[in-house]
C-alpha cells in the first residue's frame, strides 16, 4: 500500500508522498506531518453517498434495508479537509458527526460489473458525513441542506491504494471517547458494488468520491468538541466543531426545526420513542409495532 497526501506547499497545492512521520514531494521536499497543512486527498466533481449500510445502523433506527442501496449527493462545497473546522451555523443545535470510509475513483468509470469495479478506483481514505439535522424536515428526501452545508464533507487525512477493504475495523471518536465502532464485514455493500451500482447511469471520473455508510450511534456534537474517525489501515480524519460567523437568515425559507422527525433522527437508537413509535418521515419502513 502507498499513502498519498494532497497538502498546501509554499501556498500550491502539492501531491506527497508518506514516508514515516514526512510527506516527501515530488521534488524531494519534506514535511513533517504534524506540519503540513492537509487539502483533501482528490479534487472530486461529484460526491456520493449512500443512506443505510451498516447492519448496526439499520438496527439501532429498528428498519429494513431495501433490496437496493439509495443515495444523495453532496455539493463539492461541503468538502473539507483534515484537521478542518467543521461548522455548525448559528441558530442550528443537531449537528451529528458519522464516520465512513471513502471510495475515490481513478479513472473514469461507467456501465462496469462489481467484479470489474477495482480497476476503477484509485483508493480509499476516511471521511465524515455530517448531517446538519435542524433541516431535515425540509430536506429528508434531498439531504441537501442536511448533508451538503459548507463544510459537512471533511475527508482524509490521505489516499491510500491497493488497500483491501474487507475486515477492517472503523471507529469515531469525540474528545477521546469511542462512539462508533464497526467492521467492514457488516456492510449490506461493499464498495465494489456501491461503484458499480452508481456507474450504471452516472459517469464517474477520477478524483469523484462515494461515502460508503455509517455504523450505529451517530449523535449531535458541540461547539469545541474533537471529532475523529479512524480506519484499520486508512489513518485518523481530525476535524473540530465551530459556530458559524453568521446566523441562518430569517428572511428567506425554510428555518431550522426541533421536530419529532429531526430529534429522533440526531438522537437515533436514544431516542426516548424509539421501539414505541415510529417518526413520520422515516426514508426506510419501520419494524415497529406502534404501541398506544
Amino acid at each position: 500500500m502507498t499513502e498519498y497526501r494532497r497538502i498546501l506547499l509554499d501556498g500550491a497545492a502539492v501531491q506527497t508522498v508518506r514516508d514515516g512521520e514526512f510527506l516527501v514531494a515530488a521534488d524531494g521536499r519534506r514535511v513533517a506531518i504534524e506540519d503540513a497543512q492537509h487539502l483533501p486527498p482528490s479534487e472530486p466533481t461529484k460526491i456520493i453517498a449512500v443512506h443505510l449500510n451498516y447492519d448496526s445502523r439499520t438496527k439501532e433506527f429498528m428498519t429494513k434495508l431495501p433490496d437496493a442501496p439509495t443515495y444523495f449527493h453532496k455539493p463539492i462545497t461541503a468538502i473539507n479537509s483534515h484537521k478542518g473546522a467543521v461548522v455548525r451555523p448559528e441558530g442550528c443545535k443537531w449537528l451529528n458527526y458519522e464516520g465512513e470510509i471513502v471510495i475515490v475513483i481513478g479513472k473514469t468509470c461507467r456501465n462496469i460489473s462489481p467484479e470489474e469495479a477495482g480497476d476503477y478506483i484509485a483508493g480509499y481514505t476516511v471521511g465524515n458525513d455530517y448531517g446538519l439535522h435542524d433541516f431535515r424536515d425540509t430536506d429528508a428526501g434531498s439531504m441537501l441542506r442536511v448533508k451538503g452545508s459548507d463544510t459537512l464533507a471533511p475527508v482524509g487525512p490521505g489516499l491510500v491504494t491497493d488497500w483491501d477493504f474487507r475486515n477492517k475495523m472503523i471507529r469515531t471518536y469525540v474528545n477521546g471517547e469511542v462512539k462508533q465502532e464497526d467492521n467492514t464485514d457488516n456492510m449490506e455493500w461493499d464498495m465494489h458494488y456501491l461503484v458499480a451500482d452508481i456507474a450504471r447511469t452516472i459517469t464517474l471520473v477520477p478524483g469523484d468520491m462515494l461515502f460508503s455508510g455509517t455504523p450505529a450511534f451517530s449523535r449531535p456534537v458541540q461547539p469545541g468538541d474533537v471529532v475523529e474517525v479512524e480506519v484499520e489501515g486508512l489513518g485518523r480524519l481530525t476535524n473540530h466543531i465551530v459556530v458559524g460567523p453568521t446566523p441562518i437568515r430569517t428572511d428567506v425559507g425554510a428555518q431550522p426545526t426541533e421536530s419529532e422527525e429531526v430529534i429522533s433522527t440526531a438522537l437515533g437508537g436514544d431516542w426516548e420513542f424509539r421501539g414505541i413509535r415510529t417518526p413520520s418521515k422515516d426514508l426506510y419502513p419501520s419494524t415497529v409495532e406502534e404501541k398506544e
